[in-house]
């Protein structure tokens, strides 16, 4: 059973080795260090997924800054980890539905990731060519 809760300051260690081994190198874990230290942290957006106590997932949701006209902050989910032990059995799917739940009833307006559209579109994601289509732009990342 996956189990879904806030990282604690003991999670630290075992996010950056998930995150390591999910990517094959550290750039994410560092990437999640950095956003931890700055002021674009959420704390009850970084969670984790643990399995008989061992955690084995973690999201990460952060503010981020949507230039355009004006600018705007959002939120930005990266990165998504699952140990490679543990990929493909729900875990990161669990993780984005717990995430993108808080993060509605924080009433947060917008998500943006950098990621798969075939895996994130089934969350209710669009690529951005959809919305500059429509008339809005989007940041050059």
């Amino acid at each position: 059973m996956i189990d879904i809760r806030c990282e604690t300051l003991p999670d630290y260690t075992v996010i950056a080795e998930v995150n390591t081994l999910a990517f094959g190198q550290e750039n994410e874990a560092k990437l999640v260090e950095k956003i931890r230290r700055s002021d674009r942290y959420i704390p009850e957006l970084s969670l984790v997924a643990h399995v008989e106590n061992v955690v084995v997932g973690h999201i990460l949701f952060s503010y981020i800054d949507l230039a355009g006209e004006e600018t705007l902050q959002v939120l930005g989910l990266a990165p998504l980890a699952v140990h490679p032990q543990f990929q493909r059995q729900g875990i990161g799917r669990t993780l984005i539905k717990v995430g993108l739940e808080i993060a509605e009833a924080k009433k947060e307006a917008i998500v943006i990731v950098l990621g798969h559209p075939e895996f994130y579109t089934r969350f209710g994601f669009q690529p951005s060519v959809v919305y500059q289509k429509n008339g809005f732009k989007t940041p050059p990342f």
